[in-house]
């Protein structure tokens, strides 16, 4: 079994919801010990949307993943694990949480 380094979540949203996806990833990097990244207004990498990540470890994935199931309110989130292999691990690997979105594989 490969092993998981660790996670990135990927909160996608708008213009019109910025507001609430910044609000969500604040609040998650004040409840758990991660890492909130910026809070992109452009695609940025395979992200088709504009996004903010939130890394965090393998011990977390307990508390992180539902917490954002039951916390984004409509917001898509892209979840996956960091495996080394990105793109298993942005396809194969990937759990969605709403509308899957087309990610751009061709960065990998």
């Amino acid at each position: 079994m490969q092993t998981i380094k660790g996670y990135h979540a990927h909160v996608y949203y708008d213009a019109s919801t910025i507001e609430q996806a910044r609000a969500l990833c604040e609040q998650a990097a004040q409840l758990f010990p991660l890492k909130m990244g910026r809070v992109h207004e452009r695609p940025v990498g395979p992200h088709p949307d504009w996004s903010c990540q939130l890394a965090f470890g393998p011990e977390l994935i307990g508390d992180v993943l539902p917490w954002l199931a039951l916390n984004r309110k409509g917001l898509v989130v892209f979840l996956h694990p960091d495996t080394g292999d990105d793109l298993l691990d942005h396809t194969e690997h990937a759990i969605w949480m709403g509308a899957m979105r087309p990610l751009d594989l061709s960065v990998f």
